[in-house]
């Protein structure tokens, strides 16, 4: 199967300009894809209800193409179902040249821009005309009751294809009512009055200040925010694998989160992450959702990393599922300007919900390859590792049951040591049980629930400790075992922290026995 979008646009002609240009094997990967996009997804239905324009292009009788801009309020192009959109005619359009296009070649293609957030859809498909007298009940549907405008007819488009293109060269541009949010205009408070905390419209205390410049809905559930700073000034250089801490309202007080930063290392214009929205989660990221709006102020703590490149040159097998794209896409940008051999493999529910998928396949290619679980298509980890070269090293971002099954095997094959790994989660396993835990010097004995980790059953009793990622990839948590079997779930700790200090991070690992004391 390939993308209907190539199989409409790549001609033979096309094909063999690829082929000149050297962006040939790049392309190839539309052609070899699981998903056809020929319909109107979730994400394609939000983007098209938000729009208040579009340009449309049709075909005339002496082959030259005619563009044409449309305009109305949000949401005047309706999606009337997976396949079918349309919109009302308006009056005002009396040269009738889009219209005579139509009633002899139906063909029409469509770009819809937001320029705020650099996203653009095209939509290729068959038009038809109707009128009331034909079909008043279809344009009833197309009518927007409070837009005073006179309805002459409507187009109903089939669609064919459509396809998400990358944001480069789109120059952000911004509406009136877009500026006001992002800079309001107000009269300058006297120096003695200081501005009202609503008005200062700043989260967080750290050092490090930037501003939400830009929002993209990469998938149903997951936005990508491009952070700057305030007076565009260069930002702090980060290398692949790095995280931002950010701040985020929640319950009414600040809490901060981990994001790991996806754009391009090289850049010092913006940091960009990318955000999951965990519906069933603790409510930071459905907070961040509804909060981070064009023009917030953010102060974060300075980026770090826990989860670095090597800088040797041997071959790197990069895994990522989900959301744990985010880390392993900066370090593609890396690889790729080093020149270093790599390959991705990039696991999920299915293509619509892989975030950063169209610029993967774009400037990866036959580079990245796909696993959606909807398909049947699954990474066979031991395969995968087996055909690696000797001296590979594997970088890995996800769930921990893809983290658990890739340490298995590492360790089956005898490569735990050419394996990098980082969690986004350290969700509770069916089989955790309760345990107590001593601490020692406190002479406190506190249970923890199995669904709980060490570290929240700590702080829910008022014990006050060092914590930073929460999800084992930073060490900041580690605290000496006194006795007890720990159960160690984190990435952080050497063999040696582990086995001669003893140490422990209580904010993912857990115990073997049902007792553990720990140095607190």
């Amino acid at each position: 199967m390939s993308r209907a979008f190539a199989d409409i646009t790549f001609t033979p002609s096309v094909k063999e300009a690829q082929q000149r240009h050297g962006s040939r094997e790049a392309n190839r990967a539309f052609e070899l894809a699981e998903d056809a996009r020929d319909s109107i997804g979730e994400r394609e239905a939000e983007f098209i209800a938000e729009r208040d324009s579009f340009y449309q292009a049709t075909v005339s009788e002496t082959g030259w193409p005619y563009v044409q801009h449309r305009g109305g309020p949000a949401g005047f192009l309706k999606v009337l179902d997976a396949k079918t959109i349309g919109f009302a005619d308006f009056r005002g359009n009396r040269q009738y040249l889009s219209v005579g296009n139509l009633a002899a070649d139906g063909r029409i293609s469509l770009i819809l821009m937001d320029y705020p957030n650099r996203r653009r859809l095209k939509i290729w498909g068959r038009a038809r005309i109707v009128d009331e007298s034909s079909d008043a009940a279809l344009i009833a549907r197309l009518e927007v009751p409070a837009y005073r405008a006179r309805v002459e007819r409507g187009i109903v488009i089939e669609v064919e294809a459509c396809d998400w293109n990358c944001p480069q060269h789109i120059t952000p541009r911004y509406t009136e009512a877009e500026i006001e949010r992002i800079a309001p205009t107000r009269p300058a408070p006297p120096p003695e009055e200081k501005p009202r905390a609503a008005e200062a419209a700043v989260w967080g205390e750290g050092p490090l200040e930037l501003v939400v410049a830009g929002v993209r809905q990469l998938t149903a559930r997951v936005r990508a925010y491009e952070l700057r700073h305030p007076q565009g000034d260069a930002l702090p250089a980060v290398a692949a694998g790095a995280h931002l801490r950010v701040p985020v309202q929640l319950d009414g007080k600040t809490e901060l989160r981990h994001y790991s930063i996806s754009s391009d290392p090289s850049r010092r214009d913006a940091y960009e992450i990318a955000v999951l929205r965990e519906d069933a989660g603790r409510g930071a990221s459905k907070a961040l959702h509804a909060g981070f709006e064009l023009g917030l102020r953010l102060r974060c703590e300075p980026a770090r990393n826990d989860f670095a490149l090597s800088e040797d040159a041997r071959p790197v097998v990069l895994i990522a599922g989900g959301i744990g794209i985010t880390p392993i896409k900066a370090m593609a940008h890396t690889l790729a300007r080093r020149g270093q051999p790599f390959q991705i493999h990039y696991a999920g529910r299915g293509l619509r919900e892989l975030p950063f998928l169209e610029a993967l396949q774009a400037e990866f290619g036959e580079r990245l390859t796909l696993y959606p679980a909807d398909q049947g298509r699954r990474l066979d980890l031991h395969r995968l590792l087996s055909a690696a070269a000797a001296d590979t090293l594997v970088y890995a971002c996800g769930p921990a049951r893809l983290i658990d099954e890739l340490n298995a095997t590492a360790a089956t094959l005898g490569m735990s040591d050419q394996v990098r790994i980082e969690r986004f989660d350290a969700a509770a396993r069916p089989d955790d049980r309760a345990i107590e835990v001593e601490l020692r010097r406190s002479e406190r004995r506190i249970r923890v629930a199995g669904t709980q980790t060490i570290l929240d059953a700590l702080l829910q009793a008022g014990v006050s400790t060092p914590s930073d990622c929460r999800v084992g990839n930073c060490g900041t948590c580690a605290i000496k075992v006194l006795d007890g079997v720990p159960e160690h779930r984190d990435n952080a700790l050497s063999a040696a922290e582990k086995e001669r200090a003893s140490l422990m991070c209580i904010c993912v690992s857990r115990a073997h026995s049902e007792h553990l004391a720990l140095d607190l």
